[in-house]
């Protein structure tokens, strides 16, 4: 056996602790709502429930929090039902905490200046390592996630290739409500996420559960 089959061997047969997966799922959604946050302020948006919930938020009015929680709600049972119960309670966790967190953190942090560049690239590269942190503990922010997860894991489907053409479909149809230049730098957000993805989450790389 090659030194790489037996990184994979050992790869397969690790599994996190309980503590290892909670800090897991508070670091990977502070991650993804830091992010949330750069979007947010900046007017731009991103694609997965996530992007369904800026645009409701944008054309509404109502709280991006509370739409992220409600829009995932009929998730959760694809989730249980393909990828078992810790998967969804986990799920369910990083969604609740995701939801809080958009709601608390524009009154812990505020951007005085910001770069419309910066943001979406920071941003992206913060939500993408925050789901690869989530992915690798076996946990999503619930909607498109469970939907690539259970991809990837079935058919062997790249998650962020999957993610990203369903991300581009979300932002086409945000036209409606958001400025083309304002799309046109949540693609270049969008990009920094699938790039996090692809690059480091890969059929086969890490199996840890």
């Amino acid at each position: 056996m090659s030194a790489a089959d037996k990184l994979r061997a050992a790869s397969r047969s690790f599994r996190h602790s309980n503590f290892e997966d909670l800090q897991a799922l508070v670091t990977g959604t502070l991650f993804v709502a830091l992010g949330v946050a750069l979007f947010k302020q900046a007017g731009m948006l991103t694609g997965g429930t996530v992007g369904i919930a800026f645009m409701v938020h944008y054309a509404t009015g109502l709280p991006f929090g509370a739409l992220f929680f409600c829009i995932n709600l009929p998730f959760y049972w694809l989730a249980y039902k393909r990828m078992g119960l810790a998967f969804m309670l986990k799920t369910v966790t990083a969604v609740s905490m995701m939801s809080a967190l958009s709601e608390i953190l524009p009154h812990w942090i505020q951007f005085s200046q910001l770069n419309l560049v910066f943001a979406a690239i920071a941003g992206g590269l913060l939500i993408g390592a925050g789901m690869l942190i989530l992915f690798r503990h076996r946990a999503s922010l619930g909607g498109l996630n469970v939907l690539v997860l259970y991809l990837q894991e079935k058919k062997g489907w790249p998650a962020g290739m999957v993610q990203a053409g369903l991300d581009a479909l979300i932002l086409l149809s945000a036209l409606s409500f958001v400025s083309p230049a304002r799309v046109g730098l949540s693609l270049l957000g969008m990009a920094a996420i699938n790039a996090a993805l692809v690059v480091n989450h890969r059929p086969g790389r890490y199996t840890a559960v």
